[in-house]
């Protein structure tokens, strides 16, 4: 088990990856990646009950996690390869010619910890219903898991999904929205507000709950009793707030880094506000 320290440890070279990955590829999506970095390290190197030698694609008899907001690959790759899924070298070759690590993510290049392709929005949940689901059928105790940005919910297939998990009970499954209020066109009350989600949320039957998730005590404490609230006949959902682009000032408090790559001057001040605390790729 991880201590708060060591997983305080990861996420800042975890930022630090995610700034030298969208940089060197001179394209990617910082801003999203930076915010979620807290809840992606916790969720790899302590809540989720899987490892990477014991990976298999059909997720028996493991936790699984589906990647709905599919361009924050920079963060995803980064915890993945920390973690030990493959080389942490191989973060450099980053949306290059030939490389596994595409910008949004694919199982055709055979990355372990990779079961679908996302980011085409809207459709990660359905298929962690779908898993969440088998693993139900199959008498699978295990957890499944999925991450989705605030901006995803205009997607009208989230909420038929969301309909769906909760008449059916699907209280295996833990999705988790990342609320940071931002998406690629500006703030998402100026483009196509959300109102209440939580009550959205508990009108369709799910347990809804609430966390920092930029704080990374509020992150296991609050996963853990979402957890422990599985198997009482409702989905459980965690409205997480972050702030898009967390640790790089000039990148905060903005929808502008959303999908935009640092040039050499932005990318070596934001280096400089981000500790090298596991040694670069």
């Amino acid at each position: 088990m991880a201590t708060i320290d060591e997983l305080k440890t990861i996420a800042a070279q975890v930022r630090r990856d995610i700034i030298r990955m969208v940089h060197g590829a001179k394209s990617g999506h910082p801003g999203g990646s930076l915010g979620c970095a807290d809840f992606l390290t916790a969720l790899h190197f302590e809540l989720m009950e899987v490892t990477p030698e014991s990976f298999t694609q059909d997720g028996a008899g493991q936790d699984m996690f589906f990647l709905s907001n599919g361009h924050i690959t920079p963060v995803l790759y980064s915890v993945m390869a920390r973690r030990g899924y493959f080389p942490v070298s191989e973060l450099a070759t980053f949306r290059k010619l030939g490389t596994r690590l595409q910008g949004h993510p694919t199982p055709v290049e055979k990355i372990p910890g990779i079961r679908i392709a996302s980011g085409s929005l809207g459709q990660g949940l359905s298929v962690s219903i779908g898993a969440a689901l088998a693993k139900k059928n199959n008498g699978d105790q295990h957890v499944v898991y999925t991450l989705t940005g605030d901006g995803e919910l205009q997607e009208g297939q989230v909420w038929e999904a969301v309909m769906f998990a909760g008449a059916k009970q699907v209280d295996n499954l833990i999705a988790v929205v990342d609320f940071n209020g931002k998406q690629i066109d500006g703030p998402t009350d100026e483009v196509c507000s959300l109102k209440e989600i939580t009550a959205k949320f508990e009108a369709f039957n799910w347990q809804v709950m609430q966390m920092d998730g930029n704080k990374m005590e509020e992150v296991l404490e609050t996963m853990k009793k979402a957890k422990n609230a599985l198997s009482h006949g409702k989905p459980v959902v965690v409205v997480m707030k972050t702030e898009m682009g967390m640790g790089v000032d000039f990148m905060m408090g903005t929808h502008k880094w959303h999908g935009t790559p640092p040039n050499d001057e932005q990318a070596a001040a934001a280096l400089a506000q981000l500790p090298e605390t596991l040694g670069d790729f």
